[in-house]
Order: structure tokens, then sequence, then C-alpha cells
């Protein structure tokens, strides 16, 4: 079992800071059970990635202060290895043997699932980036908190794009296939509410399987059908199956629109074929969001990447982000009384690099907006919505014999 101890080297923080010495301050221990390993092991990165970076950056900058008393911040982790009931018994350990008392999420929406019941059991409040499936905010939990905006938001802006590029959009016929996961399901279900809206022809419908190895079925319907909008969710193995399958079968789509495109880098593996290609994202370093603990969100892209080496996904920012939001709540509790915290936590409205954050009572943030990026000359450019565009959007996607 994997079980790892991060953020916090008190002597050498608090010698650099300055804030308090180690006799005098306390530590905050957060826990995390993360896919380390398994098919979510690169996602589970970046989460793991940005979590380290903001309890970092926070220690260096003299800790969180609770009723006049500086702490310093570490976490726990263990490896859920990509599996839902290896987080949920993970995060039973983390609570009961652990005495974790504050827990950040897991990444995917299945594993904040399986976990969510566990946190409620024991009432420890929960911030996670990573899983957005609506059904986790119907479910009446008290202390789940997430960060990062609704499954069901994360394709809508490519049916809208469709219907504003074309006269009529209840000519159009749309193609689907998305992953049998919570995730992706709930992606789906934006999906159709936004269609039946314009009165848009779905003409497939496919759902991949959770081990998702081939499109191929899935592309030769589209082939013959010849749809207007191809819409896929199925997290990294789906996108990069979907660019390059798109490519190999030279099927011919108008606009394609997928998730979890630049975790997966298809501009960067897949090269020209991956060009036109619309990315649903949580966030973008071009965004005009800032805070004072990173600066912008460009100044954080840079730090992250000045760190690991890759250039920031969403996933580690909205983490980074998670982490913002309970040191921000620790102060304003005042207490660290798990359940003064989840209180403090649900009153939290901040600004960060990464964007407004802001929970209704069900824990979702509902202050900020996803992006849609469009893979333009090799590079991921923000096209929606029009208040964050950086570039006009290409449309269509010329056919594979005119490329």
């Amino acid at each position: 079992m994997l079980k790892v101890v991060s953020g916090l080297l008190l002597g050498a923080v608090l010698t650099l800071t300055g804030a308090a010495n180690a006799e005098e301050a306390g530590v905050i221990r957060l826990g995390a059970a993360v896919s380390l390993t398994g098919k979510y092991s690169s996602n589970g990165a970046f989460t793991r990635n940005g979590y380290d970076l903001a309890v970092k950056r926070i220690n260096e900058e003299g800790g969180v202060t609770v009723d006049g008393k500086p702490y310093m911040l570490e976490i726990v982790y263990y490896d859920d290895e990509s599996t839902p009931a290896r987080g949920a018994q993970l995060v039973e350990r983390l609570i009961q043997q652990d005495g974790v008392k504050y827990l950040l999420g897991p990444y995917s929406s299945g594993l904040t699932e399986a976990i969510a019941p566990v946190t409620e059991k024991y009432g420890v409040p929960m911030v996670e980036a990573n899983g957005a499936a609506v059904s986790l905010f119907r479910k009446g939990y008290r202390y789940l908190f997430a960060v990062l905006s609704t499954t069901d938001q994360y394709l809508r802006g490519a049916v809208d794009l469709a219907a504003k590029v074309n006269e009529d959009p209840s000519s159009l016929r749309v193609a689907m296939a998305f992953e049998n996961d919570p995730f992706s399901q709930d992606v789906r279900e934006g999906v159709m509410e936004d269609t039946a809206k314009y009165g848009m022809k779905v003409v497939i419908d496919d759902k991949l399987p959770p081990e998702l190895n081939d499109m191929s079925a899935t592309l030769t319907k589209a082939k013959v059908l010849k749809p207007d909008l191809l819409l896929v969710s199925g997290h990294d193995k789906g996108a990069a199956l979907t660019v390059r399958q798109l490519a190999d079968q030279r099927v011919d789509v108008p606009m394609t629109a997928i998730t979890h495109c630049d975790s997966a880098q298809i501009a960067e593996k897949f090269g020209a074929a991956a060009e036109y290609t619309l990315c649903a994202a949580q966030w973008a370093s071009t965004l005009k969001y800032e805070d004072e603990l990173f600066g912008s969100a460009s100044d954080y892209a840079v730090h992250y990447e000045e760190t690991y080496g890759h250039a920031a996904p969403y996933q580690a920012a909205e983490s980074s982000a998670a982490v913002q939001v309970f040191a921000d709540a620790f102060e304003r509790a005042g207490s660290l009384d798990p359940e003064a915290v989840r209180d403090a936590l649900s009153q939290t409205d901040m600004m960060t690099f990464y964007g407004p954050i802001k929970f209704d009572e069900t824990g979702k943030n509902v202050s900020k907006p996803t992006v849609l990026f469009q893979v333009q000359d090799g590079k991921y450019v923000v096209v929606y919505p029009q208040e964050f565009a950086e570039a006009e959007f290409r449309w269509p996607t010329p056919a594979w014999s005119e490329r």
C-alpha cells in the first residue's frame, strides 16, 4: 500500500518564511486517496501536482492562521488504484486510522461517488476538484463541496456553437458516444437537453465501455450517416482514440467536440489530425482570473510548468484551487472543528486564479463557467464563450481529402 505524506518540511519552511518557528506552528493534515496507478493515473498525477503546488505555496507564505495561531498544511496520500471500492476503503482508513479530519477529493466522478458516503458518515468535510457529475449534488450531501463546474455543462457550448454557425439548427444531425460512467453520462444529459432545445436530430447515441480500446463501430456509423456534429466523452483514452481513429478511418465531420483532450495531449501527440477539434475544459491559462497567492491564471501556468516540466492542465489548476478553498475556510472558521469548517465552506465566496468559487446549498460551484478550446495551429485556443475567446472559431473542419 502506498502512503505518502507531503507538503511539509517544517523546519525548512519556517526558516524560509520567518512566519513562526517549529515550536509555535501547528500542522493541519489533509487526506487524499488519488489515482497514482490504474486507468486514471495520468490525471491522478495532475491532481496530486495541483494539491502539492498549492500546499507548498501556502506554506511558503506562512501557512494559515486559525484563531491567531499559525499552521502549516500537509497532505497524507494513498493510491486508490483508479478503483472506486479501493478509494472508499482508503478514505475510511484516512479518517479512522490516520485521524484525518479534512479530505481532498480523488480524480473522477466515479471515485468521488464512491467516497462521498464515507465522508458523510463521519462528518468529514471534503473539497473536491475532479468529480463533476450532476448526480453527486442530488443526494443531499452536507460535507461535499466542488470547485469545478458540473459535467452537464462540458459540451453544451459545442451544441450552442453549432447552432450559431448554422442558419437552421433544427436541420443538424448529431452523433454522440459517451462512456458508461457517471461523468460522461452526465455530459450526455446536458447535450440531450440542448439538442432538444434546438430541434437537432440525434442519429448516433452510443454508450462506450469503461475499458475503451476501440471506437471503430461508432465511427463506421458516422461515415455512413454523415453527422454535422460529433460529441465524445471517454476521458483521456476516449479523446486520443477519437482523434486517431477519425484520421485513420478518414471520417469527415464538420465539427467534433470532446472532453479531456488537453490532458490527453491530442495536439502534441497527433499534430495535424487534431486540428479543428473542440475541447471542453474547466480552465485556461489565458482567462482573466487572479488572486493574491498565485497571481493570474497565466502566472499559475508558468509556475506549474517550471515546477513539473509540462503545461498546466485544468485538472491541476482546479486541484490547487481546492486547497485554497480549505485554507480560506480554516481562517474564516477560526476553529479546526470539522463542523465549523464545514459551515465556513458553505459560505465560501472567493476569487482565485482558477475562477470565482461560491457554493450553493448542494455544494456546487455556481459561479464559474466552462470553456471550449479549439486546436488551432497546434495550440489550444479558447473560442467559447465569446467573452473569453482568444480567437475566432474555425469551421467547418475540412474534409480529409482537402487537408
